[in-house]
């Protein structure tokens, strides 16, 4: 166990979430996720977790390892094409991570989506949070356009509104 990520874990304000993604960010966010999804027929999950709850920290559970359980817990993966995208910020840790569903991950690799997650990482370091998530949005829907088109059946499958995960 890191006793410092513990620490930070353990005394992060619950409501510093809502000072970085204040009502009209998240509304950004939400408009241009719709927007995306006009464009292909993935669907994108934008989730932010404050914390980890401390037994989750203490057991040394990853940012990444989290990702992919608050993917599952929100059904990303529950999509007709199995095209489903969760962006998952931890605050706490600063991390940045992007699960991809088994459909999207048969077309593009891993080191992709780390690429638009560390850029994304890169801009919230900076105090940039609209930029780099629209600009992380921007990305993903270029690669999704490219695999997964739009066609007439584009159903919204999952709820574009950016998810506060609360442990």
């Amino acid at each position: 166990m890191n006793f410092k990520r513990w620490l930070r874990h353990a005394f992060m304000p619950p409501w510093r979430w809502r000072v970085l993604f204040p009502k009209e960010l998240l509304s950004g966010i939400e408009n241009a996720i719709r927007l995306s999804e006009f464009k292909h027929s993935g669907e994108l999950c934008f989730a932010v977790e404050n914390t980890l709850a401390l037994n989750k920290v203490w057991h040394s559970v990853s940012a990444r390892q989290r990702a992919i359980e608050v993917f599952s817990s929100l059904r990303v993966w529950d999509t007709e094409e199995n095209s489903g995208v969760l962006i998952y910020l931890l605050l706490a840790d600063r991390e940045v991570h992007i699960v991809a569903d088994r459909g999207i991950a048969k077309c593009v690799a891993q080191a992709e989506w780390d690429a638009i997650a560390e850029g994304m990482r890169k801009e919230f370091k900076l105090g940039n949070f609209l930029h780099g998530s629209m600009q992380g949005i921007e990305h993903i829907t270029l690669l999704l356009e490219t695999y997964f088109p739009a066609d007439a059946n584009n159903l919204n499958e999952l709820v574009n509104r950016p998810v506060i995960v609360k442990y």
